[in-house]
């Protein structure tokens, strides 16, 4: 056994890096990330915190007992408690990138054995590397993000000739939230006049948009409408040096990536990048970061959108059941108030108009008006269930929204489905626990999915009048409600989360 158990624990070390591996790679790549879900997964419940602390316990008493090392093994392969190798929602795929990673995590993992191997023996050194899995892949994502720009840069080099050869007028839109939606309204009410490209799902990154140039530009295409994310300050900014926006947008200013970010005055700066060198800007006006932004850039043409007033050049107002839509205080036509995100239309509106189609062609394109998939969407099952699938939303003023929104239009019973919201940094528990509150008060009932969020929804919840269950996984909670609900009830998912989170 004493030359066994060094191996032993090197196996239960190559179960985890799989593990690991695939965290980083649904994190998209991001340095740091990884020893982030570690800490998630230790706190999130108290069997993985007692199992990993006697894993790390028995890897360390292998030093001195060899037999230490079976339970370690089975420690590092099973650890954390739900997370599996394989994965529920999206498994590892071997690309090359993948593949340059896990090469590269096995230089720290070896680093990590030769100070243990210097300071005592084989077994030392193993478990070193055992106990430094999440580390070394997030080591080795900070390695390889440089080699990874210099390996892709012809990819994204060929995006921009192609942009350049095009020569299409550019909107980019950015946001905290809506940028799907925005752009996809935008889209439908361009392409009735021009001819339009947009980037598709939610390709919004580097690699993503230059996947979308070189795969869907074609050498008529009059507009590109580029929808821009960020997970932290000069990713906009780098985006915007090729492909530079004739029009830029901002649907808003929200706590997403809050942990990233730090603030929302960082986050409004990191937004605000899409604003340099463009001529018109399209702006959420209702959003008061937004418009410091904006008013702090000098010599642009702005569109000025609202929800909440008509004293801007779009606006896009309720009346009895209908949102009226006004463009320079002319009304040029009217949507139905169920399933549409008023700011986003008035944000589509506004680039409509900037990219010159005339006004009376957006008022006869709102008709057709798109709805974007998982956002806000309705439906009815065979035994007459309404189900509002909101399952790619996961914003505080979004959730609420759609809440009130069940509440209005079912008049049985009401149910929520959601893992909580993420991303928000130290307001995660505090909007968790106000948006569970909030609909305790409205609904019948709560479904919380997962522990992610599972202390301050349940906290919130607990003031309310709705029965509230603890589900484990998504399935779950579906299967739940194929069981309890029937003709006039209704089920809002809101907010999914894929299985790397506990």
């Amino acid at each position: 056994m004493s030359i066994a158990g060094p191996w032993l624990l090197l196996a239960g070390a190559a179960a985890a890096t799989l593990r690991w591996l695939r965290v980083g790679q649904r994190e998209h790549y991001i340095p740091g990330s990884v020893t982030r879900f570690e800490w998630r997964w230790l706190v999130a419940w108290v069997p993985n915190l007692v199992l990993g602390a006697a894993t790390a316990a028995a890897a360390v008493a292998t030093l001195w007992w060899p037999y230490a090392s079976l339970p370690a093994a089975a420690g590092l392969a099973a650890w954390p408690l739900g997370l599996g190798l394989r994965g529920r929602t999206d498994r590892l795929a071997w690309t090359p990138r993948m593949r340059r990673l896990a090469g590269a995590a096995a230089v720290p993992l070896a680093a990590a054995g030769g100070v243990g191997f210097a300071l005592g023996s084989f077994t030392a050194a193993a478990v070193a590397a055992a106990l430094t899995v999440p580390q070394a892949v997030d080591l080795a994502l900070v390695g390889m993000a440089p080699v990874e720009e210099r390996l892709t840069r012809g990819f994204v080099e060929r995006a921009a000739r192609r942009l350049q050869a095009a020569a299409p007028v550019v909107v980019a839109i950015t946001g905290s939230f809506g940028k799907t939606s925005t752009k996809e309204y935008a889209r439908h009410l361009v392409s009735g006049t021009r001819h339009v490209v947009a980037s598709p799902a939610s390709f919004n990154n580097r690699l993503g948009l230059a996947r979308a140039i070189n795969e869907g530009l074609d050498p008529g295409t009059q507009v590109l409408i580029a929808e821009m994310g960020t997970y932290g300050p000069g990713e906009i900014a780098d985006l915007c040096r090729w492909i530079p926006p004739s029009v830029s947008v901002i649907t808003a200013v929200g706590p997403v990536h809050l942990e990233r970010f730090g603030s929302l005055e960082a986050i409004a700066r990191g937004k605000a990048e899409i604003l340099e060198g463009a001529a018109t800007a399209v702006a959420n006006w209702d959003d008061p970061l937004v418009r410091k932004a904006v008013e702090e850039r000098r010599g642009m043409q702005v569109v000025r959108c609202s929800a909440v007033t008509d004293d801007v050049e779009v606006s896009v107002l309720p009346e009895p059941g209908v949102l009226v839509v006004r463009l320079e205080g002319a009304e040029v036509g009217h949507l139905p108030a169920d399933g549409i995100f008023p700011m986003n239309v008035a944000c589509a509106v506004g680039v409509a108009h900037a990219v010159g189609v005339p006004p009376e062609r957006i008022g006869e394109r709102l008709a057709g008006l798109p709805r974007p998939q998982h956002r806000g969407v309705v439906a009815r099952t065979e035994r007459g269930v309404l189900v509002i699938d909101d399952t790619y939303n996961s914003n505080p003023a979004g959730a609420r929204a759609a809440v009130e929104r069940l509440a209005a239009v079912v008049p049985g019973r009401t149910v929520l489905v959601t893992p909580g919201m993420v991303e928000l940094g130290r307001r995660q528990a505090v909007e968790n626990r106000d948006l569970a509150a909030f609909a305790a008060q409205r609904l019948s009932d709560i479904l919380v999915v997962g522990r992610t969020n599972r202390r301050p929804l349940l906290a919130g919840a607990r003031g309310g009048t709705a029965r509230v269950w603890a589900l484990a996984h998504r399935p779950e909670a579906v299967a739940w409600v194929g069981a309890n609900l029937g003709e006039g009830d209704g089920v809002l998912y809101e907010n999914d989360l894929p299985d790397h989170y506990p």
